[in-house]
């Protein structure tokens, strides 16, 4: 495990990144709804324009990108003790197959964490998959009896 390297993704690895995302599709049984080359493409483009709200982690073992995740940054409504408030989403992690259930996808939720903290953000949550839950409960998420959703 040793050799796995997490870092931001850059501009070059971003059309993998985004064949990460097209897989993630197609393993959730649905299918795409415009052409993988297409897909790479306005990914890319949409990953470079909201960098400033989407924070994107790569793991990548000997030069290729093996898994990414996402963290979005929410800004939150200033209250009288502290003007700049910004919480956090967990999205998209996805580790490649043959790379799953030997610590990628935890190593890579603890470095979302570790720039969450850098970042100051007040918490940080994730809507997770039923196979993920106990990935996301060993590293410190829990359950909240305060976060409802309801559909839009």
């Amino acid at each position: 495990m040793d050799d796995l390297d997490i870092h931001p993704a850059r501009d070059e690895e971003l059309s993998v990144v985004a064949g990460l995302r097209w897989h993630w599709v197609l393993d959730n049984g649905d299918r795409p709804a415009t052409s993988r080359d297409a897909f790479a493409g306005d990914f890319a483009r949409w990953a470079r324009e909201n960098r400033g709200t989407h924070r994107c982690l790569v793991a990548v073992r000997e030069d290729t990108v093996v898994g990414m995740a996402w963290l979005a940054i929410v800004p939150r409504v200033p209250t009288p003790r502290a003007l700049d408030r910004r919480s956090g989403d967990v999205q998209c992690v996805y580790v490649l197959p043959g790379e799953r259930d030997n610590g990628v996808g935890g190593r890579l939720i603890d470095a979302l964490l570790d720039l969450a903290r850098e970042l100051r953000l007040e918490r940080v949550t994730v809507h997770s998959s039923v196979r993920a839950v106990p990935a996301y409960e060993r590293h410190g998420f829990a359950v909240s009896s305060r976060l409802l959703q309801a559909p839009a």
